[in-house]
């Protein structure tokens, strides 16, 4: 199948050599209980069709045209018929309440909106009449996108003509930024900078690839590494919501995954509850499993020869324990990539132990997203690896990661205070606090805005610490309070079946987690397992008190972003009450 020409400079010529490859499982489409491949001509013919009807609506080059769905095939069309034509995509997160719609809609003055469902339709449709530049609603579910008529000779060269008039530096995409810290902006996104992150990240891919694209397409995350899927001829299969991904690996097998850490924590978290419930000897053989792994660890990541007996040990763990840990996961899995928050080091170590690389990477909507990423062959567990080819990083005097590349955004939309200080002085000021150390790697410390100074004067990252609480099996998510405070507390969520397991062994009766989170034996459980992840801590950072959480966040309640990112302002307001109680009476 060979390489991608080097003239590929828009997302319009990307999609044009992507399909010419003649690739008969371009998709994989889920019909019914089975995957059926869509083949890449196809996938050409109905783009092309979707291109031709825009074009008939009136819409044109710099017209805008909003993206309302979940994950699925009917997305990747409507995209590239945009990206063909030069209409700029308006790419809508699923979960948003229709007042965020009507902002986003009125914002970007779009004139045609796809939606996936009858909700989604509703949801614009309560709001339309405050949206008059918006001319029409298009549902993937209502009617079949793209009919079955095929493209005449007239129509591919009026597609092509209008393929090919199209600039690197013409605007792709406004991308709205999920909003942690206020309302939210519109990023734009030229053909280059997208181009540009696809081209020098320099994903691992083979066209023999299958990857499952699970994450939201409304973040520029999973949407950049769907464009690196297509343009190394990886077969992509679509999957609407997280809870289907389990399904999805078993019947698909793919080997290629881009995650957030709350994927990873999950599956260990459960990983570990069934280690925990198995036989004495099975859980004997798993830890041994995992201790030979970690004992590996070095000799594989600098590429050393392992001492006889550790190389033995190693085959044997393998066999009996990891290969069935990633048969789990469709056995097939060749890397995972993870971004749009921190990974803990505990779970990248864990993963790399029993076979299952992690490459973590950093960016931001803002670059595309990439600004620096691991390969498999160089991981640095802790960091976020090296810049990526063309991007520069520097660290300002105050400890901010500053970014330089063809990768950095053209400006926020009708914002140009906000774009004047975000690229002041021609570097990218991401927000974010790291380090550069001599290799290279790049270490993200905590975000800028997010940094605690407690009433003693001394500053906390809350983002380590965090990471660090949610790698205890007991844990599930944390938010640590201590801005202006004596001293660092946490909101923790507990892992209810872990707890509940707990209570069964000790004669507990517990009716729901209400009454689980108040229990004196649970607290003093929670308490000790608090106490013993932050035990490395500097004495400033630790947790000093702890309140249980009856429930996890949710995006619905605004407590976490789409991406999975907590809202740490939101969530400080809903539980203010009990950030009080903390603090009451002490010393």
């Amino acid at each position: 199948m060979g390489g991608m020409p080097p003239a590929v400079r828009t997302l319009a010529e990307l999609f044009a050599a992507s399909v010419a490859r003649n690739k008969p499982d371009y998709l994989l489409v889920r019909q019914g209980d089975a995957w059926s491949p869509v083949s890449s001509q196809e996938f050409r013919r109905r783009v092309a069709r979707l291109h031709l009807f825009l074009r008939q609506l009136g819409l044109s080059k710099g017209d805008r045209c909003a993206l309302l769905s979940e994950n699925r095939w009917e997305w990747a069309v409507a995209d590239f018929a945009m990206m063909t034509a030069g209409i700029v995509s308006v790419p809508l997160y699923p979960t948003l309440t229709a007042e965020q719609i009507h902002y986003m809609l009125e914002n970007s003055g779009s004139r045609v909106a796809f939606v996936s469902t009858t909700v989604q339709r509703d949801k614009v449709a309560s709001v339309r009449d405050r949206l008059p530049a918006l001319e029409q609603v298009i549902c993937f579910d209502a009617a079949p996108l793209a009919g079955p008529e095929p493209v005449t000779d007239a129509e591919r060269r009026e597609f092509e003509a209008a393929t090919a008039a199209l600039a690197p530096d013409d605007l792709a995409s406004i991308i709205y930024t999920s909003g942690t810290t206020g309302t939210p902006k519109g990023v734009m996104l030229t053909h280059a900078n997208i181009v540009s992150n696809v081209l020098d990240s320099e994903p691992e891919l083979a066209a023999d690839d299958v990857a499952l694209s699970f994450l939201p397409l409304c973040h520029i995350y999973e949407r950049m590494a769907d464009y690196s899927y297509y343009h190394h001829g990886v077969t992509v299969t679509h999957v609407p919501v997280i809870e289907k991904v389990p399904e999805a690996l078993q019947q698909v097998r793919p080997t290629q995954l881009a995650c957030v850490p709350r994927f990873f924590e999950k599956m260990h978290a459960r990983m570990m509850d069934a280690i925990s419930q198995a036989p004495p000897m099975r859980q004997k053989l798993f830890h041994w499993a995992v201790r030979t792994g970690f004992q590996s660890n070095p000799y594989r990541l600098e590429g050393r020869a392992m001492p006889l007996g550790l190389r033995l040990r190693l085959a044997l763990a393998d066999r009996l324990v990891f290969s069935k840990v990633r048969q789990r996961l469709g056995g097939r899995i060749r890397r995972f990539v993870s971004g749009s928050a921190p990974l803990s080091r505990e779970l990248a170590e864990f993963f790399y132990a029993v076979g299952l690389p992690i490459c973590e990477g950093y960016g931001l909507t803002e670059t595309s997203p990439v600004i620096s990423a691991n390969r498999t062959h160089s991981i640095r567990f802790g960091t976020v690896g090296k810049p990526i080819r063309n991007v520069e990083v520097r660290i300002a005097e105050d400890g901010e990661i500053l970014a330089r590349g063809p990768n950095v955004m053209r400006g926020y939309y009708k914002m140009e205070r906000e774009t004047a200080e975000a690229l002041d002085g021609g570097w990218f000021h991401t927000g974010d606090i790291g380090k550069l150390d001599a290799g290279g790697y790049l270490t993200i410390l905590d975000r800028k805005k997010d940094l605690l100074k407690t009433s003693g004067g001394k500053f906390i990252a809350p983002q380590p610490i965090e990471n660090k609480l949610k790698a205890n099996p007991y844990i599930l998510d944390a938010v640590v309070i201590a801005d202006q405070r004596r001293f660092p507390s946490a909101l923790i969520v507990p892992n209810f079946p872990k707890i509940e397991q707990f209570t069964r062994q000790q004669g507990i009766a517990c009716n729901g987690p209400a009454e689980l989170v108040r229990r004196p034996e649970v607290v003093e459980l929670m308490e000790q397992q608090v106490a013993r992840s932050c035990q490395d801590l500097a004495p400033y950072e630790r947790i000093k008190k702890v309140a249980l959480l009856e429930r996890e966040f949710t995006i619905a309640d605004g407590e976490i972003t789409p991406t999975m990112k907590v809202r740490r302002r939101e969530v400080e307001r809903r539980y203010r009450d009990v950030i009080e109680k903390l603090y009451q009476n002490s010393a």
